[in-house]
């Protein structure tokens, strides 16, 4: 049983009185407490492995019971879990636990320019997770806002001549950013170090990065706004392979499935075999290191990625399928070269759906969605809700999903 966890007993046992700790506050709840029965001691790696597994609804409704907050400085709130109406929050102390992943990953230095390109506000916490890294390693920052494609060529232009040597943001950010500066001409000779955290990388990013900042290399964090960061690699490491904090208890179970734990004292949010939904499963790095290092495998839950952020599929259809007027509802995502291009709501409607239906709900949807908001924020025309004859079915098998995804050149 324990070789399923990324630790080995004698590792991760003295830290186990975090999660007996996280086990108590979640005891506390009272909608969860009958799920905790006959759960009062974690002793062992087997006690860990006994606990209930935790899901994003799960731990909304601990953090809603449990307000946590820091014992130092500021409890930042940020958005977690689903996407649909008021956000789901989760909590982190001010520092955002950048201290156990400074002592494990280093690619800033004080001389580094580095350019913070995760977008702030709205409650999204990468941007001030890495300016929260940044500050430890004590090098020079450019803290970048939204930017508009307008905005590129000079921006670009300023990076080159400040002599910028590291770049952060999601892939999808950094993408835009890079074939920009391909198309445009533009070189940033000066850049080492891209680094990358909020979604998978992509292939494409290799090609542009190669031709606007040849020495320019990755480096990699993973985990989620309820786990923080839970691992991290460097340019040795393929980029889907993470070495994990060793404050980061990591359960792979038979079908894949990551579950965490957090062995930190300071953690606010009570994770305990919590599931984000990643796939995955312990391997050895060719970076030559030899800790058990993860291998991300994707997601298998309802979660889409739009432009770098998460859209809870499910959370959407059952939302607009309560609708009166509604029967049914179904996503289409439209990708051109692999981007995100629109996302449209597809409803079939009864004879009660009001004339005005659509376009309410697509109001609705635009104001009080996150991923939408923040996605389409320059472009909203690219979302879209509409009233159709029917919903797009799979001929072979007769099945109609959820979400489709349609590639457009």
């Amino acid at each position: 049983m324990t070789e399923s966890f990324s630790l080995p007993p004698e590792a991760a046992e003295p830290s186990l009185s975090v999660p007996r700790r996280s086990l108590e506050r979640l005891r506390s709840v009272p909608e969860l407490a009958p799920r905790y029965a006959g759960h009062e001691k974690v002793l062992t790696l087997e006690d860990v492995a006994a606990l209930p597994v935790l899901v994003k609804d799960d731990l909304n409704v601990a953090l809603a019971h449990l307000r946590p907050k820091a014992e130092r400085g500021a409890t930042w709130l940020f958005q977690s879990g689903g996407s649909t109406g008021a956000p789901k929050v989760g909590h982190a102390p001010t520092g955002f636990y950048m201290e156990g992943v400074y002592e494990q990953w280093r690619p800033l230095e004080r001389d580094d320019v580095f350019v913070n390109g995760w977008g702030a506000g709205r409650m999204w916490g990468a941007h001030f997770l890495a300016a929260a890294f940044a500050d430890l390693s004590g090098c020079e920052v450019i803290a970048l806002g939204s930017v508009t494609r307008e905005e590129y060529g000079d921006w670009l232009a300023f990076l080159a001549a400040r002599g910028v040597t590291a770049f952060g943001g999601t892939p999808s950010v950094l993408r835009l950013w890079f074939a920009h500066a391909r198309a445009a001409g533009i070189r940033l000779p000066a850049l080492r170090k891209v680094l990358w955290l909020g979604e998978a990388w992509h292939p494409q990013l290799d090609e542009d990065i190669a031709a606007v900042a040849p020495d320019a290399r990755r480096w990699g964090m993973f985990g989620s706004t309820e786990t923080w960061v839970a691992g991290t690699n460097t340019p040795q490491c393929p980029p889907d392979v993470f070495h994990l904090l060793p404050e980061q208890l990591v359960h792979v179970d038979a079908d894949g499935l990551l579950d965490f734990t957090t062995l930190n004292p300071d953690m606010l949010n009570p994770v305990l075999r919590y599931r984000t939904g990643d796939a995955g499963r312990f391997v050895t790095c060719e970076c030559g290191r030899r800790d058990r290092a993860l291998r991300i495998l994707g997601r298998r839950d309802s979660v889409v990625q739009v432009r770098g952020l998460g859209l809870h599929v499910d959370d959407i259809v059952a939302r607009v399928e309560r609708e009166p007027g509604v029967s049914r509802a179904q996503i289409l995502i439209t990708e051109q070269r692999g981007r995100v291009a629109t996302v449209e709501v597809l409803l079939l409607t009864d004879r009660d759906a009001p004339p005005d239906l659509a376009g309410r709900l697509r109001g609705d949807l635009m104001s009080s969605t996150f991923t939408i908001s923040t996605a389409f924020q320059h472009d909203p025309e690219s979302f879209r809700v509409t009233a159709a004859d029917s919903l797009i079915t799979n001929e072979r098998t007769g099945k109609t999903s959820t979400f489709v995804v349609r590639e457009e050149s």
